[in-house]
């Protein structure tokens, strides 16, 4: 790990706050925003679940969002360099931390190499929405369930993982500025767009009153039940990429210009209205069909929601606009997973970015089209392990390792005013335990992400 590259090559930043806050959105906006969040909002009765979820995405957006970006931000690199100059600080030595950091590194290579199979599938419905073949399935749902298993098995989407891990590595060729941030800018503001019409049409449906209610419905003997914290504590924290590595990533692109408390706020912010936008969509589309949302994972995206849509009037058209929005949600999140494998190999072989990013994404594609047959095992081990164990890691690093005036100065760099001294205690002391408790909790329940 020699540092003797870094000096020559400036490094590049995102050209706005603007940009960079979409970028952290599109990366904290993906599947389990859309997968996951609604079947608990739907299975914990409504607010029950949302006001706990809201108070861990403040405590959680206000720590390890903020640590992460800081961390990122003052090691000007991905977690093996920012670990790095963490463990310098403390014991005058870089390569335990670069050690440690590879952890996040294959943690989010893992993760994308799983993602690149279900962006296999929603590419290949993003197609059969547009072309009509998923109106053409009808609303009998072993048929729509056997081309969903067809598609999942071993070799069922091989082209469209190929066509998936391609569009990611053209965004990231052409670099943080010009690939990631321009893509950002352009994809998350048609989501959100495209998801409130979505929302708008839905509720003038017949029966959709029915999930309003429902969402907006609270049961307080719920609260009484620590399986609901535990529950609504893992959403938010997978929900919001706190995992060491893409959230770093992209602080190290950031100008030391920027407002880091407040970017993570706008983020949280709205990475939080985009799970709630998923779930007045969902939620009372279900409702529509007079289906209960029993269902999460794929089988939500990929059946039960391709039944009700088939069945709905004006069905082709919402099928159209749900799966860009899909497509736009997993993009984003694709091409942050892919970026800290590609950086790093930027960072510490100074290898230029396009080959950094072929040689990461050739190796992903490969892998992905191989482990198809057992991606949903695959991604539950990622996201119950690696990825807490991440966000740990990167706790540790920034809180207890790199002491309590590099955290309070890189913090508050760009800030009108220092961070408050109440960060340092929260970060060090609550959100270290809470990402441990995020370990331990998904490890007991088999997996909360």
């Amino acid at each position: 790990m020699s540092s003797h590259h870094h000096k020559t090559a400036k490094r590049e930043t995102f050209t706005s706050g603007l940009g960079f806050i979409m970028a952290c959105v599109g990366s904290a906006v993906g599947m389990g925003n859309i997968w996951r969040f609604p079947t608990l909002v739907s299975a914990w009765g409504g607010m029950t679940f949302l006001i706990p979820y809201f108070l861990f995405v403040i405590l959680i957006g206000s720590s390890g969002v903020t640590g992460e970006m800081a961390l990122g931000r003052a090691g000007h690199g991905g977690p093996v360099k920012s670990f790095g100059v963490c463990t310098q600080k403390r014991w005058g030595n870089a390569s335990i931390g670069q050690a440690v950091g590879m952890i996040p590194v294959l943690g989010s290579l893992a993760l994308a190499i799983g993602y690149s199979c279900v962006m296999g599938w929603i590419f290949k419905y993003t197609f059969l929405a547009l072309s009509g073949g998923m109106m053409a399935m009808g609303t009998d749902i072993e048929t729509i369930g056997a081309a969903f298993g067809a598609t999942a098995s071993a070799h069922g989407a091989t082209l469209w993982v190929i066509l998936a891990v391609s569009v990611s590595c053209l965004i990231m060729i052409f670099g943080v500025a010009d690939g990631i941030e321009k893509a950002n800018k352009i994809m998350m503001p048609v989501l959100f767009f495209l998801f409130v019409g979505l929302g708008l049409y839905i509720m003038t449906l017949d029966g959709a009153v029915n999930g309003y209610k429902y969402i907006l419905g609270i049961n307080p003997a719920g609260f009484k039940d620590p399986r609901l914290w535990i529950f609504a504590f893992g959403q938010a924290f997978f929900s919001l990429s706190v995992a060491g590595n893409g959230t770093v990533i992209y602080g190290s692109y950031l100008k030391k210009e920027e407002d880091i408390p407040r970017s993570a706020a706008i983020v949280a912010f709205f990475d939080t209205v985009a799970a709630l936008l998923a779930s007045f969509v969902i939620i009372p589309a279900m409702a529509v069909g007079g289906a209960a949302l029993t269902e999460g994972g794929p089988g939500l995206m990929f059946i039960y929601l391709i039944q009700i849509m088939n069945g709905m009037k004006g069905g082709r058209i919402i099928e159209i606009v749900f799966y860009i929005c899909i497509l736009f949600a997993g993009c984003s999140s694709i091409i942050n997973m892919y970026e800290v494998a590609t950086a790093f190999l930027q960072d510490s072989f100074g290898v230029r970015r396009k080959p950094a990013a072929v040689i990461i994404h050739v190796f992903g594609g490969l892998t992905a089209i191989f482990i198809q047959a057992i991606v949903s095992q695959w991604m539950d081990v990622v996201s119950i392990y690696i990825c807490p164990l991440g966000a740990l890691l990167a706790g540790i690093m920034f809180f207890w390792i790199a002491g309590k005036q590099f955290v309070l100065e890189s913090v508050s760099q760009g800030r009108d005013k220092p961070v408050g001294g109440w960060f340092y205690p929260l970060g060090r002391y609550i959100y270290c335990a809470a990402a441990l408790i995020a370990l331990i909790a998904g490890a007991a329940l088999g997996g909360i992400g």
